[in-house]
C-alpha cells in the first residue's frame, strides 16, 4: 500500500486583499481555468492537506472541493483572510472537523495597513470567535513576519493564547507563488529578537505541541538570518503542491514554477512516477534556497523526528534551569 502524502491544494489565485508581501492578486487565475472536482478526485490518499490561495473562500464550490479532499484526507486545514465571515461559518456547520487558520499580520493597525483589507483585523477576530462559538476545536491566527509587523509578533501570540486558539508563523519568502523578488528582512536583528520571545513563551507551555512550534520558530531565526535549512527538503518526494490549473508542483517555494505533470490531463500515478517528476526531484536535491515554511517544514519535522526532538529535550533542560533560549 502506497504511503500517504502531505498535499496542499491551490484552490485560486483571486483574492480580495493586497498585502504588501504578496502580488498574487496581480495575476489572479480565472475560475473557468480554476481545478475541477474531477481532477481532485485523482489526488493520492494524503494524511494532512492545506487548502489556500489565493482566497479559497472566492470559490463558489469550496464546500465541495472539501466533500471531495474527506474522502482522499485525514486532516485538512484551510487558510482564509477571514474576510468571508458567512461563506467561513457556513462550511464549518457541515466540516466541524475542519482546521481553519485565518491569516493576521499583527495589531489592528499593523495588520490593516500590511493586508490592505478594511477592518481586516477585526472582521478576521470575529470569524474565530464566532467559529469558536460553534464548537469549532481546530481555529487560529496565522502570522507572515516581516519588518513592519516584527514587534507585534508577541502581543498577537498572547491574544491567541487569550482565546485559546492555534498560532501559527511564517516569514517574508520570495517565489513565483507570491510574484514577488524584493521581499526582505533588513531589521534581521529585532525580527530574530522577537522570535526568540516567541520561542521562551512556548517552550514555558505545559503543551509538548508548543515545543516543537518552538523549534520551528526557532528555524524562522535561522532562515532570516540566511543560514542553510535545519532539516533536508524533501518535496516532490513526499510532498507536494497543486495550483488552480492543475500543474502539480513540488513546493511554492521556487523562483520559478516547476512543473511535475498536470491532474487534468494525466492519471495521479503518471505524474508522479514520470519523468519530469524525476527531473523535479534532482532539482529539489541541489535547491539552495533554503525556505523555511510549514508546508515543507512541517512534514520534515515528521520525518527526520530525532533532530527537533533532541532541541526540545536540551531547551526544555535549559529552561528548567532557568536558562531561556538565547539568540
Amino acid at each position: 500500500m502506497a504511503k500517504k502524502l502531505n498535499g496542499t491544494v491551490i484552490v485560486t489565485y483571486r483574492c480580495n486583499a493586497r498585502c504588501n508581501m504578496c502580488n498574487r492578486y496581480r495575476e489572479p487565475s480565472r475560475p473557468e481555468d480554476e481545478l475541477t472536482l474531477e481532477a481532485i478526485r485523482k489526488l493520492p490518499p494524503m494524511y494532512f492537506t492545506n487548502i489556500t490561495g489565493g482566497e479559497p473562500f472566492l470559490r463558489e464550490d469550496l464546500k465541495n472541493i472539501v466533500r471531495e479532499l474527506y474522502r482522499k484526507s485525514d486532516r485538512i486545514v484551510i487558510s482564509t483572510n477571514g474576510f468571508f465571515t458567512d461563506r467561513i461559518l457556513d462550511l464549518a456547520k457541515e466540516f466541524p472537523q475542519v482546521g481553519i487558520r485565518i491569516s493576521i499580520e499583527g495589531l489592528e493597525q499593523t495588520n490593516n495597513e500590511i493586508r490592505g483589507l478594511p477592518d481586516g483585523f477585526n472582521r478576521g477576530c470575529s470569524t474565530l470567535k464566532k467559529l469558536r462559538e460553534m464548537g469549532m476545536k481546530d481555529v487560529g491566527f496565522g502570522m507572515t513576519v516581516q519588518d513592519r509587523n516584527a514587534d507585534d509578533l508577541l502581543p498577537l501570540y498572547k491574544l491567541s493564547e487569550k482565546l485559546d486558539m492555534e498560532f501559527a508563523t511564517a516569514a517574508v519568502h520570495n517565489s513565483f507563488y507570491f510574484v514577488e523578488d524584493r521581499n526582505e528582512i533588513r531589521q534581521k536583528k529585532r525580527v530574530a529578537e522577537n522570535f526568540a520571545k516567541l520561542i521562551n513563551e512556548m517552550l514555558n507551555s505545559h503543551r509538548p505541541k508548543k515545543w516543537f512550534r518552538a523549534y520551528f520558530n526557532h528555524g524562522l531565526i535561522n532562515y532570516v538570518y540566511g543560514n542553510k535549512r535545519l532539516l533536508p527538503c524533501d518535496m516532490s518526494f513526499d510532498t507536494f503542491f497543486i495550483d488552480p490549473y492543475g500543474d502539480v508542483m513540488p513546493c511554492n517555494g521556487t523562483k520559478e514554477k516547476e512543473v511535475m505533470g498536470n491532474l487534468n490531463t494525466q492519471s495521479w500515478e503518471e505524474i508522479w512516477s514520470g519523468q519530469a517528476a524525476e527531473c523535479v526531484r534532482c532539482k529539489v536535491r541541489s535547491c539552495d534556497r533554503n525556505c523555511w515554511m510549514i508546508g515543507s517544514a512541517s512534514p520534515a519535522m515528521r520525518k527526520y523526528l530525532w533532530k527537533p526532538a533532541w532541541w526540545v529535550i536540551t531547551h526544555k533542560l535549559k529552561f528548567w534551569t532557568k536558562e531561556k533560549y538565547r539568540l
